[in-house]
Formats: structure tokens, C-alpha cells, sequence
């Protein structure tokens, strides 16, 4: 671990004002291409764009891999010149030396031996500073959502394919190993659900106040309106503005929708979505959304249901849960949500499954509980996904990119991927608009 390394609650917590960081360009043009020495074959020198919460929770991943040696952060950028300060700060109190700048065309300019790039920016930035720094021969990871437009994440996937570039985008689910075990060992193998007819997920929050910032570090209208923002006020909270980023569906549902396309293995063929402005009155996406997709199965019909609550953190936590004829999965980046469920009338039973090492029974489970109504279905038997691991959630996501730079593995979410993903949850936003059902066919989905 890295010295004195901050945890993510920790960070958030006492770098509250630093939110929102924006790394990026004050023009339009194309960024200028960096003449670049060839570094050693294990050398990847990667730039950091973007350094606020997100920025900050994905150097806690990157400096733990640097410390193992495997790459290096030489330089970070932010518009803002707070967080700039406070991640130069960051890195140097763990060790480690990095260049600031305050947009992301000096830095393309100035540092001439980059391979790679990570850019957690505000979403409306993400297609022009990824498209630049793949034009400039880097290959970029970029947080979700790709781009708070369809046109803009298109873009990308255009740009990854016509550089011949890495692209891969943050949706770390993908490459975390108790997915990915459950996935390919539990889900596909085994079979143990049988026939998937739905799935449901969920993230509920608290009602949060808006985001502040140390009024000595304002920065002037000027400067905002150069890089896009109205004001301090909408800038520290771009995630509830339209035309900045894609409201509570793009900043949490992304990560969990794409669970439902990747785990069911194709996009949905409708949408169906209900949510409002309900509860704040100085934002401009809604609080809260309840959203059903239909997808299509070998028995007819599978709908997947999403809800985000930005205005009560019950409900159960955050969790994704496919649910079969004979059994349900529930899962979560936190273990202690994560379970597996057999259903009393499946045929056969689990043992050898738990002889192989792949499930484990949980203590005091049972499958015949005293039921409450002649209606209702015997309790499940509940058992336990045997796969831990300590790491950060963000960080075997960054060392799947990282070796795809090196050639010794393929991304586990590649932009054109992340795309069919990405491009379902702007309709869900879509169909809250319309107050209608949306129809989406196979061909609208590819990038």
C-alpha cells in the first residue's frame, strides 16, 4: 500500500471542496501531437486529466500499481487550481513527483513521453479531450459515461478505431474478480439459475446538500465560462445540469445497467421509465427515476428493472440480482451484499458445486422455513460466492488496461463495448422525457 495513503471515504471527506475536477481544454481545436521518445517496454507513463473526487478515489488504485512498479503518473490536470494543488500535494506526500497543468493541450504539448491517458473529467468533456489524446498516439482510460451525448460517445469508438488505440472505459465491475468468477464459473458453467427471467438493481442515497468550495479559491466568470460553466455553483455540481453530465441514471445506473446488458449478453429491445424533479428545486435532472428494460430471452421475455433514489438511502444497499427458474444472484462491489439463492423446486442439487469449491452454504440457511401463506414460495437456500479480494474497486480495472497497453491481456470494457451499454441508459433518460415507451433495435446499439 502506498505511504500515508488516503482511503476513498477519507478523501471525500476532507477534500470536500475539491468535487468536481475538470481537466481539460479552453479551445476547440485539435490538441497538438507530442513528439514522443520510445520508453522501455514496462515503462508506461500515464497523465491523470481530471482531479477531483473521481480523480482522487482512482489515484488511490494508481498509486498502489506504482508502487508494485508498474507505471508511473508524471503529470496531472485540472482547470481548477485548488484541486491542482491539492493533487500534486497527494501524490507528493506518498512519494511521487507530477507536473500540474491546468489544460489538457499544454500537457499533450509539454510531456513528450506519455503512453497513456486517464480522464475523469465532468462527462461533457470526455469525447473531446479522448478523441485528442487518441489522435496524439496515447491510448486512453476514461471514466463513465463515455460522453453525456450519444453523438459525443460515438465519437470515441470512431476515433478508438481510426488510431488503432486502446480505449477503455470505467465501468470496473467488469474486470472485479467476484463478478467475473460468478459470471463466467456460476452464471454460465453451471447454469445455477437456470433460465434468467428478470433482474432487478438498485442505488439509493441520502438527500445530500450541493457541493461548496472555499470562496478563496473561486475561480472568475471568465475562467468558468471558458471551460463551459455558468457559475462556482454549477461547476462543483455538473452532475445535476443538463448539457454537463447525464443526472443520477448516468452517474450511478451506468455502472449497473451495463451489468444487465453484459450479464444477459445483449441490449434490451424497449424502455420504459418514470422520474421527476421531485424533492430539489436548483437542479435540472431529476431526483429520483424508476426504470424497466425488456429483454429478450429463450422463453420470451426477461425485464430487468433499475430504480436510483437520491432522496432515501433505503432499500437494501446497492446490488445488481439476476433472478432464474432455479436460483438468484445477487451482487454488489460490497461482499456483505452478495449471495446466491437455490429455489426449493430445482431440480438436483448444488453439492457438487460446493465439492468443486464454487459456492459454499451459508450457516443457518435452510430451504424449509415455516411459510407464512399456502401462496407463497418455500424460503430459498442461501449460499455464499467464495471469491474475495482487498484491492480498491477502481484498481483491477486499471491493471486490465494496463496490460492491454503492454499486450498481455484484452480490455474488459472496451469503448465500442461500453457503448451498447451507455447508449440504453441515455434512452432510459429519453423515455422519463417522452413520458413513453422506447423501442430499440439491434442495429441503433453499434457504435
Amino acid at each position: 500500500m502506498v505511504k500515508s495513503l488516503i482511503t476513498r471515504r477519507d478523501f471525500l471527506g476532507t477534500t470536500a471542496v475539491a468535487g468536481a475536477g475538470l481537466l481539460l481544454s479552453s479551445c476547440s481545436q485539435e490538441a497538438p501531437v507530442a513528439e514522443k521518445k520510445k520508453s522501455s517496454l514496462n515503462a508506461i507513463n500515464v497523465a491523470l486529466i481530471g482531479y477531483g473526487a473521481e480523480g482522487g478515489v482512482l489515484s488511490e488504485s494508481l498509486m498502489n500499481i506504482m508502487n508494485a512498479g508498474d507505471i508511473k503518473v508524471v503529470a496531472l490536470c485540472d482547470i481548477w487550481a485548488y484541486n491542482r494543488n491539492v493533487g500534486q500535494k497527494t501524490y507528493k506526500a506518498n512519494g511521487f513527483a507530477v507536473n500540474a497543468y491546468e489544460n489538457y493541450e499544454d500537457l499533450l504539448a509539454k510531456e513528450k513521453d506519455l503512453q497513456a491517458v486517464i480522464v475523469a473529467t465532468p462527462d461533457f468533456w470526455h469525447a473531446p479531450i479522448t478523441n485528442a489524446c487518441l489522435k496524439a498516439g496515447l491510448h486512453v482510460y476514461c471514466e463513465k459515461m463515455m460522453s453525456n451525448t450519444i453523438d459525443g460517445a460515438r465519437s470515441m469508438v470512431q476515433t478508438m478505431r481510426e488510431t488503432g488505440k486502446l480505449l477503455q472505459i470505467g465501468h470496473q465491475r467488469r474486470s472485479n474478480p467476484r463478478y467475473l468468477f460468478t459470471k463466467t464459473r456460476l452464471l454460465g458453467d453451471a447454469k445455477f439459475c437456470g433460465n434468467l427471467t428478470a433482474a432487478q438493481a438498485q442505488w439509493n442515497r441520502a438527500v445530500a446538500q450541493d457541493l461548496a468550495w472555499p470562496k478563496h479559491s473561486e475561480m472568475t466568470a471568465d475562467q468558468l465560462a471558458k471551460y463551459g460553466f455558468k457559475d462556482m455553483h454549477q461547476f462543483r455540481n455538473w452532475r445535476w445540469f443538463k448539457g454537463l453530465g447525464g443526472g443520477p441514471l448516468s452517474d450511478l445506473g451506468a455502472h449497473q445497467i451495463d451489468i444487465f446488458n453484459w450479464w444477459l449478453g445483449k441490449a434490451p429491445r424497449s424502455v420504459m421509465a418514470s422520474g421527476g424533479l421531485d424533492y430539489y428545486t436548483n437542479h435540472d435532472w431529476y431526483d429520483n427515476a424508476m426504470v424497466v428494460y425488456e429483454y429478450p430471452s429463450t422463453k420470451g421475455i426477461a425485464r430487468a428493472f433499475y430504480q436510483v433514489q437520491t432522496t432515501t438511502s433505503a432499500g437494501g444497499g446497492y446490488f445488481e440480482q439476476f433472478m432464474g427458474d432455479d436460483g438468484t444472484i445477487k451482487m454488489s462491489e460490497d461482499p456483505k451484499i452478495c449471495a446466491i439463492y437455490r429455489e426449493a423446486s430445482a431440480e438436483g442439487s448444488w453439492d457438487d458445486l460446493i465439492q468443486r469449491g464454487l459456492v459454499s452454504l451459508k450457516e443457518d440457511s435452510s430451504a424449509d422455513a415455516t411459510k407464512v401463506d399456502v401462496r407463497e414460495t418455500a424460503a430459498l437456500a442461501q449460499y455464499e460466492i467464495p471469491v474475495f479480494f482487498s484491492k480498491p474497486p477502481h484498481q483491477p480495472h486499471l491493471e486490465n488496461f494496463f496490460a492491454a497497453v503492454r499486450g498481455t491481456a484484452k480490455l474488459n470494457c472496451p469503448g465500442d463495448e461500453a457503448f451498447r451499454s451507455e447508449y440504453v441508459i441515455h434512452k432510459a433518460n429519453e423515455a422519463i422525457g417522452a413520458e413513453k415507451r422506447i423501442v430499440i433495435t439491434p442495429e441503433e446499439v453499434e457504435a
